[in-house]
């Protein structure tokens, strides 16, 4: 089995480990991981803002670096979305390059829903003992369904998992949301952080960096004690390193 990696911009100029993290988990169910070194942004922002000339010219250069893989795996659901729901929408009017863009998105699977579907109980050599709230991204949960994934995944592990209220509410990131809306976006941030305190957890994890970069930076100012990892990190073992909420790049 070839397991392609979508490192995504954010894993790739923020927090690497998370990646790193993917190809641990990838390799741990027997996968050949490769990381196609032609990628480049999914294309979601120029998507995001009408700019959909920019975001085909990105797409085409994603579909051909991961042409031939058996799969397509994404750390992500919001880059995971882009590949698997809004790749055939900007090709609708190009037979040709619909064809592949849909056969890119049969291909593609967000994280923890690739392991869940193979025997992810296997990547369950590291042990977590501690209280984890899971954020779910909105891409994530509406777009590609996914939900129970992580959480089983999760349960593997041995953490005690904890439900967040109002789990289903964005957190306010939503790319370039957040930088158009600032005051909306700072008060559903600071909304979903009261969450994460009020819920007791040790630990915050999710499926996507931008939510947890967003998260992590509102429960540091409010001086909360609550560590931050991708989800990744958690399930590989690697929760030594500094947390996102220490900014660490490493």
């Amino acid at each position: 089995m070839r397991a392609a990696l979508f490192v995504t911009c954010l894993v790739d100029l923020f927090r690497p480990s998370v990646g790193f993290a993917a190809v641990r988990l990838l390799e741990r169910l027997g996968a050949e991981v490769v990381v196609p070194p032609e990628q480049t942004c999914c294309g979601q922002p120029a998507y995001n803002n009408g700019d959909f000339e920019n975001a085909r010219a990105i797409a085409r250069q994603v579909i051909a670096a991961f042409a031939g893989y058996d799969h397509v795996v994404v750390p992500s659901g919001s880059c995971a979305g882009m590949l698997v729901k809004h790749y055939p929408e900007l090709f609708r009017d190009e037979p040709e390059t619909l064809a592949a863009a849909q056969n890119l998105a049969a291909r593609t699977r967000e994280l923890s829903a690739f392991l869940a579907e193979h025997t992810g109980d296997r990547v369950a050599d590291a042990h977590f003992a501690g209280k984890v709230a899971m954020h779910d991204s909105c891409s994530a949960r509406r777009e590609l369904g996914v939900h129970a994934a992580p959480r089983t995944l999760l349960d593997a592990v041995g953490a005690e998992r904890i439900e967040l209220k109002d789990a289903e509410v964005c957190c306010g990131f939503g790319g370039t949301f957040c930088v158009k809306y600032p005051d909306i976006s700072t008060r559903m941030v600071s909304d979903k952080a009261a969450a994460v305190i009020a819920s007791g957890a040790d630990v915050l994890v999710s499926g996507d960096l931008g939510c947890l970069m967003n998260i992590a930076g509102r429960l540091k100012r409010m001086g909360s004690p609550v560590r931050i990892y991708h989800l990744a990190e958690l399930l590989a073992g690697m929760t030594d390193a500094p947390d996102i909420g220490t900014g660490d790049k490493t």
